[in-house]
């Protein structure tokens, strides 16, 4: 790789110096993206990874120190923290070591050229999963401009990182609005009165899956769709495939584990899924459609994890049939079922054109930070 003429390669130990510092349980948590780099993990509701029970064993982050995901370094989990708070003891934490401006090496480290360096140098372990070897990164060459150059980078990445936290505000909210229009269905669903067992609404289905099939994932956005045609991170892949049913595009599919969560809805597409999914068609007191929405309503306000078996918070399955069947709910009239159908159709399907198109613009910005943060390390500019 090439540099400007006038900027300095330095390695990467000289930049930073790994530490561990442990016993400060009562830290805010931490947790490092992709897209972002380190943020606090009360300002997402997308991560479902739970703590560890022994907090101290978390390591101190304080701001400026630079922090891995070790296992997922090589797509980019990374960045120089703003936070003071704690990770988990499975990543990597370095301390700064020079005075160079942090949001540049923030930047610069997340850069396609680093990413690509750091997965030559990790071993792959498991699916997705490689890890970093830490010393190998220590001989990586960094390149820096005068500390002027860095700040004038600094400053235009940031302007461009504000209007990406603007886009994900608005999306919040956007989200937000979805889960208001579930609140009416979701009332009705858990007010007193005669209930039935849901046995009694869906059939579960027992299709065999082609080896050509693709996989259909159910999301927690409620959309259940072909994995390939959705950006491939927010769940587990799996090693193998053993086990896998087949789906057709109507079915109803509800994820065991991650249902509670919104993991429900109706497939799009034919292809296969886990076998933790239950795959089912509506019986003549119902349809897919309003059982889909049901189902999502009453995980948003909690009915399903408040129903489930499990010991441990935020722990909940209904991997079995039989306990998914027993789970009693409030009858409507087919009539009155449509009406939901109908209306949440609407409303979301408005909301989901908006989510669209800010998920366009973002993925547009993302891609012209991450052209903007390359260029500048390989070709001298004259004018930032």
């Amino acid at each position: 790789m090439s540099a400007p003429a006038d900027w300095k390669s330095v390695p990467f130990w000289s930049l930073f110096q790994r530490k561990k510092t442990v016993g400060f349980p009562a830290e805010e948590l931490l947790s490092v993206y992709r897209d972002y780099g380190v943020i606090r993990k009360l300002d997402r509701d997308d991560n479902w990874n739970r703590a560890g029970k022994d907090l101290a064993a978390y390591q101190l982050v304080e701001p400026g120190d630079l922090v891995l995901n070790k296992m997922k370094t090589w797509q980019g989990s990374l960045g120089v923290s703003r936070h003071r708070g704690i990770v988990s003891p499975a990543y990597f934490v370095y301390k700064p070591q020079t005075e160079d401006d942090q949001r540049f090496l923030h930047h610069t480290l997340r850069s396609s050229h680093h990413v690509s360096y750091y997965a030559s140098i990790s071993k792959g372990i498991r699916p997705n999963q490689w890890d970093l070897q830490p010393e190998m990164l220590d001989l990586m060459h960094v390149f820096l401009p005068d500390i002027d150059t860095q700040r004038a980078i600094a400053d235009k990445l940031d302007r461009t990182e504000q209007i990406i936290a603007g886009l994900d505000e608005l999306t919040r909210e956007l989200k937000t609005r979805t889960n208001v229009s579930f609140a009416e269905l979701g009332r009705k669903l858990v007010a007193p009165g005669e209930k039935v067992q849901l046995g009694l609404l869906l059939k579960k289905q027992t299709r065999e899956a082609s080896s050509d099939d693709g996989v259909v994932t159910a999301f927690r956005d409620g959309q259940v769709a072909l994995r390939s045609r959705r950006r491939e991170s927010g769940f587990t892949m799996s090693a193998n495939e053993a086990g896998y049913q087949g789906v057709e595009a109507g079915d109803f599919v509800f994820h065991g584990l991650d249902g509670f969560a919104g993991a429900v809805g109706v497939s799009e597409d034919r292809g296969k899924v886990s076998p933790v999914c239950h795959v089912c068609s509506a019986t003549n007191l119902t349809s897919e459609r309003f059982m889909a929405w049901a189902i999502r309503a009453l995980s948003l306000n909690g009915y399903i994890e408040a129903h489930s078996f499990s010991v441990r918070q935020r722990s909940v399955d209904f991997r079995s049939w039989e306990t998914f069947a027993r789970l009693p709910l409030k009858y409507f009239p087919l009539e009155e079922q449509q009406y939901f159908v109908d209306h949440l159709d609407n409303v979301n399907g408005k909301i989901n054109q908006m989510l669209a198109k800010i998920a366009e613009l973002k993925a547009l910005l993302l891609e012209r930070r991450s052209a903007f943060i390359s260029e500048v390390v390989t070709v001298k500019k004259e004018e930032v």
